[in-house]
């Protein structure tokens, strides 16, 4: 019987195989008939989709803000992702899947719902950041101070933990998709092009900041005129991206600030010794660190692996899935 770590996120559903290691990193996207309601891709072949589809398919994400928009798309996403995982023969594995630390007891519900829904003999929820936390090699179990803030897809989730636990966080729906989202709306409110969702990570990635440099790096980006309909190149610069990303930067600084504001003094003193480890796939925007470091003057580090760390954490915990249990 094979026990799998699911990390649902927003951008990536990244599965742990127990035994096995990480199996499986795709894109959370899924294409549908729009007629039909078939799903006719899932994962990379469907993000290749994503803005280039004929009107009746559509490539929609099901994951939004780190939980389930769409309840029959996940289950289906979700279906697929296993049976690919772990092959068609073995049926009915425990499941243990990461959800935002501040969800709702009806989005929890869906999340089991969909995971049941998949064949699961039974599914075990964990919270993001702890889950993170274990993943990039942190030891929460002893009584001192740890603090992780996990940059997602569709959510940022802070916690500082101890003794195995969750003392004091906060989860906010501003992460990687809010900065794509914010490319977006300055290149059309700027440079009067419109650009896709596929474009404005392509320039986050490539130019993206949110912490002054020397440098000033340029790249040409393509997309359709907002005045004439027509194809345009337009040249960007970092310095442009910045300014477009800072004011949510601040945000995701500002709720960590709220965070260490709660934290029992003991515990501060700990995260002011060890630093504060980032995780997820936003934490590779450059300058993340250094500007955390600035406005909260507590030292930041980048986890080995910060995309992977939630499965990689998931595989920490299925070895001990008998504590989950009780």
């Amino acid at each position: 019987m094979k026990d799998i770590g699911i990390d649902l996120g927003t951008a990536n559903v990244v599965i742990y195989v127990k035994g096995s290691g990480i199996v499986l990193n795709e894109p959370s996207v899924v294409a549908i008939d729009s007629d039909t309601k078939k799903v006719l891709a899932v994962g990379n072949e469907a993000n290749e989709m994503l803005g280039r589809t004929p009107g009746k398919i559509k490539a929609i994400r099901p994951m939004k803000d780190g939980v389930i928009a769409d309840f029959d798309v996940t289950g289906a996403m979700l279906n697929h992702f296993i049976k690919k995982a772990i092959g068609k023969r073995i049926m009915k594995p425990r499941i243990l899947i990461c959800c935002p630390s501040n969800i709702t007891q009806v989005e929890k519900t869906a999340i089991m719902e969909a995971a049941i829904s998949t064949g699961a003999r039974k599914v075990f929820l964990e919270e993001e950041p702890k889950v993170a936390a274990v993943g990039a090699g942190l030891d929460i179990s002893k009584p001192s101070g740890n603090m992780v803030i996990d940059i997602g897809g569709g959510t940022t989730d802070i916690a500082v933990l101890s003794l195995g636990g969750i003392v004091t966080s906060e989860s906010i729906r501003i992460a990687g998709n809010t900065f794509d989202s914010d490319i977006i709306k300055y290149m059309k409110d700027k440079h009067k092009i419109i650009v896709g969702e596929r474009s404005a990570e392509e320039i986050k990635k490539e130019i993206g900041s949110v912490y002054r440099k020397d440098k000033n790096e340029k790249m040409e980006v393509k997309g359709r005129d907002a005045v004439t309909g027509l194809p345009r190149t337009v040249t960007i610069n970092q310095e442009e991206i910045e300014g477009a990303l800072k004011e949510d930067a601040l945000k995701i600084v500002r709720a960590t600030k709220t965070v260490l504001e709660k934290t029992p003094p003991e515990l501060s003193a700990d995260i002011m010794d060890k630093g504060i480890i980032l995780t997820g796939g936003g934490s590779l925007l450059e300058g993340f660190p250094q500007l955390l470091k600035e406005e909260l003057e507590v030292p930041v580090f980048v986890a080995d692996s910060p995309l992977t760390c939630v499965a990689e954490g998931t595989g920490v915990l299925l070895e001990h899935l008998e504590l989950l249990e009780n």
